[in-house]
């Protein structure tokens, strides 16, 4: 047991480093680009917004989930831009796929990409069609204070942000994911439960994506890269959950919020039987 924890706390503090360093680089991005994105969505391409919007829900971390909450309440992107664009976020725990299995998760984000911009044309079309109320502009674009110097940075952004509300977190979820599917291959058999049940935690997976948090999704990450569960389990899982980029929009429209999470659950869970039907 204790070469198990070893192990495990060994995979975690690896896993971490790697998170916080691509953590880092993003928020950098982030902060230079600041204010363009508003700036292009007003210009050319207003009319390409499912594009534009799923493109942004696919940058690592809370970033994409947010801005695109920011932009529907402040009327620059639709109620279906913003539902597609949360079927592309996948929360911190896409900094935790590139570390633990970077291919799959290049595939992984440019699936979700795609399917983002596809779920949100159809998502404006069943708005429209059954006259779902939505909010178009409830609140105020939200921006970071402007940047004042390095100093500034390194303790409002990486020690405020990325340190305290992030990496302990995810630290403790990856270490637990890691010892309990470690745990589970080695005293209860757990891959022969998981090829019989695929379809199980399918449904598993698209319930706990329900949960506006970052962590829980990182058991199905660390089931697949152990190679436990198939693509389709993950993909479902990742079209549900957004991590917690959904939480703004709850101070403004807890309504919205849950109309969000209804369609990405639909969405989900019908690619993802189709991909488990033909073999992923």
């Amino acid at each position: 047991m204790n070469e198990l924890l070893l192990k495990v706390l060994g995979d975690t503090i690896e896993i971490t480093l790697l998170v916080t360093v691509m953590m880092i680089i993003v928020d950098l991005i982030n902060v230079w680009t600041k204010g363009k994105i508003e700036s292009f969505l007003t210009g050319k391409a207003k009319g390409a917004q499912y594009v534009v919007a799923s493109l942004i829900g696919t940058v690592p971390g809370c970033v994409g989930g947010f801005t695109n909450v920011s932009l529907y309440l402040h009327g620059l992107i639709s109620f279906g831009a913003l539902s597609g664009s949360m079927i592309s976020v996948s929360g911190d725990e896409a900094f935790v796929m590139l570390a633990m299995f970077p291919k799959w998760a290049v595939i992984l984000f440019a699936v979700l990409f795609i399917l983002g911009i596809l779920g949100g044309f159809l998502t404006d079309i069943i708005v429209k069609r059954f006259k779902i109320k939505t909010c178009s502009s409830c609140g105020d674009l939200v921006v970071h204070p402007k940047e004042k110097n390095f100093k500034h940075y390194l303790k409002d952004h990486i020690f405020e942000h990325i340190v305290k509300k992030h990496i302990w977190k995810t630290a403790l979820w990856t270490f637990g994911a890691l010892l309990l599917v470690a745990i589970g291959m080695k005293y209860i058999h757990l891959e022969e439960f998981t090829s019989h049940y695929k379809i199980a935690f399918l449904f598993l997976g698209a319930l706990i994506g329900l949960l506006p948090e970052s962590g829980p999704h990182l058991i199905f990450v660390t089931l697949f890269a152990r190679g436990l569960i198939p693509f389709s389990v993950l993909l479902t899982s990742s079209m549900v959950q957004d991590g917690h980029g959904l939480l703004p929009l709850l101070s403004y429209s807890v309504k919205d919020t849950m109309k969000v999470k209804a369609f990405n659950f639909i969405f989900g869970i019908t690619a993802g039987l189709v991909l488990l039907a033909i073999g992923y």
